[in-house]
Protein backbone atom coordinates (compact mmCIF):
# COMPACT_ATOMS: atom_id res chain seq x y z
CA UNK A 1 0.00 0.00 0.00
CA UNK A 2 1.53 3.31 -1.07
CA UNK A 3 0.64 6.85 -0.08
CA UNK A 4 2.21 10.32 0.17
CA UNK A 5 2.74 12.60 3.14
CA UNK A 6 4.12 16.13 3.45
CA UNK A 7 7.13 16.65 5.75
CA UNK A 8 8.63 20.16 6.04
CA UNK A 9 7.03 21.16 2.71
CA UNK A 10 8.49 18.10 0.94
CA UNK A 11 6.28 15.39 -0.48
CA UNK A 12 7.42 11.98 0.77
CA UNK A 13 6.32 8.66 -0.75
CA UNK A 14 5.56 5.93 1.75
CA UNK A 15 5.55 2.18 1.07
CA UNK A 16 3.50 0.37 3.69
CA UNK A 17 3.96 -3.41 3.75
CA UNK A 18 1.59 -5.38 5.97
CA UNK A 19 2.91 -8.82 6.81
CA UNK A 20 1.39 -11.65 8.82
CA UNK A 21 4.38 -12.65 10.90
CA UNK A 22 5.72 -9.21 11.88
CA UNK A 23 5.31 -8.39 15.56
CA UNK A 24 6.95 -4.96 15.55
CA UNK A 25 6.87 -2.00 13.22
CA UNK A 26 9.96 -1.19 11.11
CA UNK A 27 10.56 2.22 9.60
CA UNK A 28 13.35 2.86 7.06
CA UNK A 29 14.45 5.84 5.01
CA UNK A 30 15.23 4.42 1.56
CA UNK A 31 15.92 7.74 -0.17
CA UNK A 32 15.31 11.45 0.33
CA UNK A 33 11.70 11.06 -0.78
CA UNK A 34 10.89 7.43 0.04
CA UNK A 35 10.04 5.80 3.37
CA UNK A 36 9.34 2.13 3.96
CA UNK A 37 7.18 0.82 6.81
CA UNK A 38 6.85 -2.90 7.51
CA UNK A 39 4.22 -3.81 10.07
CA UNK A 40 1.59 -6.40 11.02
CA UNK A 41 -1.59 -6.77 8.98
CA UNK A 42 -3.64 -4.63 11.40
CA UNK A 43 -1.40 -1.58 10.96
CA UNK A 44 -3.37 0.99 8.93
CA UNK A 45 -2.46 4.06 6.84
CA UNK A 46 -3.75 6.13 9.78
CA UNK A 47 -1.26 4.33 12.09
CA UNK A 48 1.52 4.89 9.54
CA UNK A 49 0.81 8.63 9.32
CA UNK A 50 0.75 8.85 13.12
CA UNK A 51 4.11 7.02 13.29
CA UNK A 52 5.67 9.38 10.71
CA UNK A 53 4.53 12.46 12.67
CA UNK A 54 5.89 10.94 15.90
CA UNK A 55 9.23 10.07 14.26
CA UNK A 56 9.47 13.27 12.18
CA UNK A 57 12.81 14.47 13.63
CA UNK A 58 14.41 11.03 13.24
CA UNK A 59 13.16 10.80 9.64
CA UNK A 60 14.49 14.26 8.70
CA UNK A 61 17.86 13.47 10.29
CA UNK A 62 18.10 10.21 8.33
CA UNK A 63 17.04 11.88 5.06
CA UNK A 64 20.02 14.24 5.54
CA UNK A 65 22.32 11.25 6.09
CA UNK A 66 21.04 9.56 2.92
CA UNK A 67 21.54 12.77 0.90
CA UNK A 68 25.11 13.15 2.19
CA UNK A 69 25.94 9.59 1.14
CA UNK A 70 24.98 10.10 -2.50
CA UNK A 71 28.05 10.84 -4.58
CA UNK A 72 27.88 12.57 -7.91
CA UNK A 73 28.37 10.35 -10.95
CA UNK A 74 31.99 9.59 -11.65
CA UNK A 75 33.06 9.63 -7.99
CA UNK A 76 33.59 6.91 -5.42
CA UNK A 77 34.80 6.57 -1.83
CA UNK A 78 38.26 5.24 -1.02
CA UNK A 79 39.30 5.00 2.65
CA UNK A 80 36.85 7.76 3.53
CA UNK A 81 37.87 10.14 0.76
CA UNK A 82 36.07 11.07 -2.44
CA UNK A 83 38.00 10.06 -5.57
CA UNK A 84 37.35 10.50 -9.27
CA UNK A 85 36.76 7.30 -11.24
CA UNK A 86 38.11 8.69 -14.51
CA UNK A 87 41.53 9.53 -13.10
CA UNK A 88 42.05 5.92 -12.02
CA UNK A 89 40.56 4.36 -15.16
CA UNK A 90 38.39 2.00 -13.08
CA UNK A 91 35.91 -0.08 -15.06
CA UNK A 92 34.54 -2.21 -12.22
CA UNK A 93 34.52 -0.71 -8.75
CA UNK A 94 33.92 -4.03 -6.96
CA UNK A 95 36.95 -5.62 -8.66
CA UNK A 96 38.99 -2.56 -7.75
CA UNK A 97 37.92 -2.71 -4.08
CA UNK A 98 38.65 -6.47 -3.95
CA UNK A 99 42.18 -5.92 -5.26
CA UNK A 100 42.78 -2.94 -2.96
CA UNK A 101 41.50 -4.53 0.26
CA UNK A 102 44.08 -7.27 -0.16
CA UNK A 103 46.77 -4.59 0.26
CA UNK A 104 45.49 -3.76 3.76
CA UNK A 105 43.74 -6.70 5.44
CA UNK A 106 46.61 -9.25 5.49
CA UNK A 107 48.95 -6.69 7.13
CA UNK A 108 46.33 -5.74 9.74
CA UNK A 109 45.46 -9.40 10.41
CA UNK A 110 49.13 -10.27 10.86
CA UNK A 111 49.70 -7.33 13.22
CA UNK A 112 46.71 -8.08 15.45
CA UNK A 113 47.02 -11.88 15.24
CA UNK A 114 50.47 -11.57 16.77
CA UNK A 115 49.29 -9.10 19.41
CA UNK A 116 46.18 -11.10 20.32
CA UNK A 117 47.74 -14.53 19.73
CA UNK A 118 44.73 -15.52 17.65
CA UNK A 119 45.38 -16.87 14.17
CA UNK A 120 42.83 -17.38 11.39
CA UNK A 121 42.99 -20.44 9.14
CA UNK A 122 42.02 -18.44 6.03
CA UNK A 123 41.21 -14.90 4.88
CA UNK A 124 38.74 -14.19 2.08
CA UNK A 125 36.83 -11.21 0.68
CA UNK A 126 33.28 -10.78 -0.49
CA UNK A 127 30.79 -8.02 -1.18
CA UNK A 128 28.16 -8.45 1.51
CA UNK A 129 24.95 -6.52 2.05
CA UNK A 130 24.72 -6.94 5.79
CA UNK A 131 28.00 -8.00 7.37
CA UNK A 132 31.36 -6.24 7.45
CA UNK A 133 33.27 -9.29 8.56
CA UNK A 134 32.68 -12.83 9.77
CA UNK A 135 34.46 -15.69 11.47
CA UNK A 136 33.17 -19.23 11.00
CA UNK A 137 33.63 -22.32 13.19
CA UNK A 138 36.81 -23.22 11.23
CA UNK A 139 38.24 -19.78 12.18
CA UNK A 140 38.16 -18.59 8.58
CA UNK A 141 37.75 -14.84 8.34
CA UNK A 142 35.81 -13.08 5.64
CA UNK A 143 35.87 -9.31 5.06
CA UNK A 144 33.49 -7.13 3.08
CA UNK A 145 35.26 -5.44 0.16
CA UNK A 146 33.10 -2.34 0.76
CA UNK A 147 35.24 -1.59 3.84
CA UNK A 148 37.46 0.15 1.27
CA UNK A 149 34.93 3.01 1.27
CA UNK A 150 35.59 3.90 4.90
CA UNK A 151 38.54 5.28 6.91
CA UNK A 152 41.29 2.79 7.74
CA UNK A 153 40.61 2.84 11.50
CA UNK A 154 37.21 1.20 10.79
CA UNK A 155 38.87 -1.63 8.86
CA UNK A 156 41.32 -2.03 11.74
CA UNK A 157 38.47 -2.31 14.25
CA UNK A 158 36.66 -4.94 12.10
CA UNK A 159 39.89 -6.99 11.99
CA UNK A 160 40.19 -6.90 15.81
CA UNK A 161 36.46 -7.74 16.13
CA UNK A 162 36.69 -10.78 13.83
CA UNK A 163 39.93 -12.05 15.39
CA UNK A 164 38.25 -11.90 18.81
CA UNK A 165 35.60 -14.26 17.39
CA UNK A 166 38.30 -16.93 17.04
CA UNK A 167 38.26 -17.11 20.84
CA UNK A 168 34.60 -16.22 21.47
CA UNK A 169 31.95 -17.22 18.93
CA UNK A 170 29.47 -14.76 20.44
CA UNK A 171 29.12 -11.14 21.56
CA UNK A 172 29.49 -11.80 25.28
CA UNK A 173 31.08 -9.52 27.90
CA UNK A 174 34.29 -11.56 27.60
CA UNK A 175 34.28 -11.00 23.84
CA UNK A 176 33.96 -7.22 24.19
CA UNK A 177 36.59 -7.14 26.96
CA UNK A 178 39.00 -8.76 24.54
CA UNK A 179 38.06 -6.31 21.76
CA UNK A 180 38.49 -3.38 24.17
CA UNK A 181 41.95 -4.57 25.18
CA UNK A 182 43.20 -4.11 21.60
CA UNK A 183 40.79 -1.38 20.51
CA UNK A 184 40.02 0.74 23.62
CA UNK A 185 37.81 3.23 21.75
CA UNK A 186 35.75 0.59 19.91
CA UNK A 187 32.43 2.11 21.10
CA UNK A 188 33.30 5.49 19.53
CA UNK A 189 34.39 3.72 16.33
CA UNK A 190 31.08 1.81 16.16
CA UNK A 191 29.15 5.09 16.59
CA UNK A 192 31.25 6.86 13.93
CA UNK A 193 30.80 3.90 11.56
CA UNK A 194 26.99 3.95 11.96
CA UNK A 195 26.98 7.64 10.98
CA UNK A 196 28.95 6.88 7.81
CA UNK A 197 26.67 4.03 6.71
Amino acid sequence: MNFQISLNDSLINVELENKKHIKHCYLRVLSKDLLQIKANRYFTIYDAKELIIRKKEWILENIKRVENKILEDGYFLYLGEKRELENLKIKNLDSFYKKEIDKFIPTLVEKYSNLMQLFPTKISYRKNKRTWGSCNYKNELNFNILLMRYPLYIMEYIVVHELAHIKYKNHSKSFYSLVEKFCPNYKEIEKAFKLLL
